[in-house]
């Protein structure tokens, strides 16, 4: 299996739930809905374009890099002529992911590592007011899979954040479900259906949640390649 690795940061990302009208909520870790999205601006696949029911079936898992702060934005929506509601969006502040996907077919993935590096859209992280803080970092391997590359890349935390934390940092990987690994899981719903803004769509699928421990190296002491020799 082909892996890309793409690390994740901004001041504000947002990963919705299930929520009403009046109230967006964010899940703590990017799901597999908001990267599927990702890669289809990135590709150029309009919202109603059935090729992202492919981006699917990639093999997904996330490793949170830097816990971020929650925050609640609070706006006055005007949803019908004056008509107005006081709405609240939940955005993480300051927080660093790092997600693999992989596949099979190298083809397709290329085709993936190239369109993130080019996108054909503008690419944000859960909402359009959440840009990318800068240039994506994506590196990729050969004959490996994505919690398996995630259990080995050094940390990738920001410079200021590893500063306040000593030797080691406790984390979560979130990954696609396994059984031949005996894991906590959970249910989630965040397959995409359809991405029709008039009726979008998600089904459930099932995900394992793993904790790992990071060491904190000093910066340019071990390169991400070096760390993978033993994959």
């Amino acid at each position: 299996m082909r892996v890309l690795t793409i690390r994740l940061s901004s001041p504000l990302q947002s990963y919705g739930k299930e929520a009403a009208f009046d109230r967006r909520n964010s899940n703590y870790y990017p799901t597999k809905s908001a990267i599927v999205g990702l890669i289809a601006s990135a590709l150029g696949y309009g919202r109603k374009d059935n090729r992202i029911h492919e981006l699917n079936k990639l093999n997904y898992a996330v490793r949170i890099e830097q816990h971020g702060e929650k925050t609640t934005d609070f706006q006055i929506v005007e949803w019908k002529k004056g008509k107005r509601k006081l709405t609240y969006r939940e955005y993480i502040q300051d927080a660093v992911y790092l997600i693999a996907i992989g596949g099979n077919n190298e083809d397709e993935i290329n085709k993936i590592e190239y369109a993130l590096k080019h996108p054909k859209y503008a690419l944000f992280l859960g909402r359009r007011s959440n840009p990318i803080g800068g240039v994506l970092m994506i590196s990729s391997y050969k004959n490996t899979t994505p919690i398996s590359v995630l259990r080995k890349v050094p940390w990738q935390a920001s410079e200021w954040y590893k500063k306040k934390v000593g030797r080691y940092y406790d984390t979560q990987i979130i990954s696609d479900y396994d059984f031949r690994e005996n894991k906590k899981t959970f249910f989630i719903k965040d397959i995409v259906e359809s991405f029709d803004q008039k009726q979008r769509e998600y089904s459930f699928r099932k995900v394992a949640l793993e904790s790992i421990k990071l060491e904190n190296i000093i910066k340019n002491e071990i390169t991400e390649h070096d760390a993978l020799n033993a994959i």
